[in-house]
């Protein structure tokens, strides 16, 4: 009963929010806890969330004050000559502006941190996506499976879960999927150029012409032709700044923006770079250096009480739409896990593998890497799930670092799990709406993971 329930409750969730007749908080909420009272733990249900708020915290906390130091460094204007390079490269061509969404997200996600990755490529990426009027679910469908792929790296979090749960070493669960992670990449490379070229039909290579009508919303966009000087802030002429050659073509982020401090670029740099070396060093834990780190971004970058004041309230609506969404999803899983729904499902799914397949559990194990780990947390997979598949596997002769290298390629569909919470910052920040970006991203997403499994199997890794 628990097993249908669960796949019940998951599967109302995501109807009702992709038919968008509730908002993800609301649905993230009380779909939870309707299901917790059909099961007859309704009195427990206090309990549960508690439970998933104190396993979350950690985790909204780092999103909170990430958000404020990437928000903060993008204002001081850390990211221009990053952003300047790709508008370059994308000029005013939708296919370019696609592709270059998929190059910027997976090299961004170097660093491991999904929420850094999608703060950094929406910032840079959104401006152009809405001045060409392209699609907007198009730019997060991409950013997500780019970062899905490269979320796979041994500091990026389900390759050290893998190793940590059958106590392997990351790098020989790592380093034989190169081959194969690299295809998966380059395929998302390849579904950019794609949809890239549909977006080039429906819209044309457009001119900076015809592009000139200015989006109040965007306030840090400044586009025009790059010799008028005319327009002051925000005006739309997107002057060079001073000094720069003149430059047809988007400028991008407003080069007159105010909040930019040119004089501390390179005190911003160090900063950003000690703090990502801090976090892949693990010297503190990653919401303890964030906070540190917004601490200090806004002391030293705005040191008037007034203008810390003001970027804080510039950035709250983001803080407050992606902290509001982790919490709603710990009632979520805190529910999932307390009333042992994921353990009844973990069961019913290994379970109903047939003996046959033994010989084939590094199969078995990738294909159920793919929904597994969209429908559950990486720790419940990895800590809950894997451990059985690799003892089942053993059984049949199959090595535990087989079925580790095959728990990983669910990944480029996980990131767009509604129990990530980085998917919030990504779709938060982009304007989209969860459904709308889940409706297009799962086909291409399982696709890809389907593409990395295919290639683990002929590179024979797994």
């Amino acid at each position: 009963m628990l097993t249908i329930l669960g796949f019940a409750m998951i599967a109302t969730f995501l109807v009702l929010i992709m038919l968008k007749k509730m908002s993800p908080i609301a649905a993230l909420v009380l779909i939870p806890a309707l299901f917790c009272a059909a099961v007859g733990k309704g009195a427990h249900l206090g309990d549960y969330v508690i439970d998933g708020v104190t396993s979350l915290a950690p985790t909204a906390a780092m999103l909170m004050f990430a958000i404020v130091y990437f928000g903060v460094m993008i204002d001081v204007g850390l990211f221009d000559p990053v952003v300047k390079g790709i508008l370059r490269f994308c000029k005013a061509d939708p296919l370019r502006i696609v592709v270059g969404t998929a190059v910027l997200a997976a090299i961004v996600s170097l660093d491991g941190d999904g929420s850094t990755t999608f703060m950094i490529t929406v910032s840079a990426m959104y401006p152009l996506y809405k001045r060409l009027k392209m699609s907007l679910v198009v730019m997060t469908g991409v950013a997500a499976m780019a970062n899905g792929v490269m979320n796979t790296l041994p500091w990026g979090g389900p390759t050290a879960r893998a190793a940590t749960a059958l106590k392997l070493d990351a790098s020989d669960i790592f380093v034989p999927m190169i081959p194969a992670l690299a295809t998966g990449l380059l395929f998302v490379f390849a579904l950019a150029y794609v949809l890239g070229r549909r977006e080039r039909t429906r819209l044309g290579v457009l001119t900076l012409d015809e592009v000139l009508v200015e989006e109040p919303e965007t306030v840090l966009v400044g586009v025009g032709k790059a010799p008028s000087r005319t327009g002051g802030p925000g005006s739309g002429t997107g002057a060079d700044l001073p000094g720069e050659p003149a430059d047809d073509g988007f400028q991008g982020l407003d080069p007159h923006r105010e909040t930019l401090r040119p004089r501390l670029y390179w005190f911003n740099v160090l900063l950003t770079v000690a703090l990502l070396t801090a976090m892949i060093m693990e010297w503190l834990p990653i919401p303890v250096l964030f906070l540190l780190g917004a601490a200090l971004a806004l002391t030293v970058n705005y040191p008037q009480m007034p203008a810390q004041k003001a970027r804080i309230a510039a950035h709250a609506e983001n803080v407050l739409n992606v902290s509001g969404m982790v919490f709603a999803a710990a009632v979520f899983t805190g529910v999932l896990q307390g009333t042992g729904m994921v353990d009844h499902m973990a069961d019913w799914l290994v379970g109903n593998i047939p003996d046959g397949m033994g010989p084939h559990m590094a199969l078995v194990t990738g294909v159920l890497s793919i929904p597994l780990t969209y429908f559950m947390s990486n720790d419940g997979f990895y800590f809950g799930i894997l451990p059985v598949l690799a003892e089942a596997g053993q059984a049949h002769g199959v090595p535990a670092v087989e079925i580790a290298r095959a728990s990983i390629v669910g990944q480029p569909l996980h990131m767009s799990s509604p129990l990530v919470p980085a998917v919030y910052v990504l779709v938060g920040m982009a304007k989209v709406e969860f459904g709308d970006h889940t409706r297009f991203v799962v086909k291409w997403a399982a696709l890809t993971s389907v593409v990395v499994l295919g290639a683990g199997i002929l590179f024979g890794t797994m």
